[in-house]
């Protein structure tokens, strides 16, 4: 999921570069959300594993 934000990310900087601020900015979009996806399940597989007791 990492791997796509980067993805969105990457091709709202080239939309912005060459002038397409609605794309830049619709790409830019999914890749916030797409970050902040991953940060809650990165959260929630932390504290699982913490939970667990495993090493």
């Amino acid at each position: 999921m990492l791997y796509w934000a980067l993805i969105f990310f990457v091709v709202a900087i080239i939309a912005a570069v060459f002038g397409f601020g609605g794309i830049a900015s619709a790409s830019a979009g999914i890749a916030q959300i797409l970050f902040f996806i991953f940060l809650v399940l990165f959260v929630v597989a932390l504290i699982a594993r913490a939970m667990r007791g495993s090493p």
